[in-house]
């Protein structure tokens, strides 16, 4: 399995981010062909009360490196990575990796 994990640093509207990204990010990004999950972590403080390094994480699963790479550069992939300056105003991060379960 690979994985494409896609880290959101804090935007500047927290509400706003939120929004477009329930009712419009994850519309475009489910239509990419060839993913077998997305997993989305809203952030909440440490147990401390810290601030989380990020606003939300995602993380997108494919069978492997060339099915996530197709999936990315598709139509599709490339809507969805067209519209992250639409609501990611923190700036955004993306980690590509081999899946090892060591469990």
């Amino acid at each position: 399995m690979y994985q494409v994990t896609v880290l959101y640093n804090h935007p500047e509207d927290a509400a706003a981010f939120d929004k477009h990204y329930r009712e419009v990010h994850i519309p475009l990004a489910k239509k990419m062909a060839g993913l077998t999950g997305y997993y989305v972590n809203w952030c909440e403080p440490a147990p401390d009360g810290a601030k989380p390094p990020f606003h939300l994480i995602a993380t997108l699963i494919a069978e492997s490196k060339d099915t996530a790479l197709a999936a990315l550069g598709s139509p599709e992939g490339q809507a969805a990575v067209a519209d992250l300056p639409n609501f990611a105003t923190g700036g955004v991060q993306l980690s590509f990796g081999e899946v090892d379960s060591a469990l």
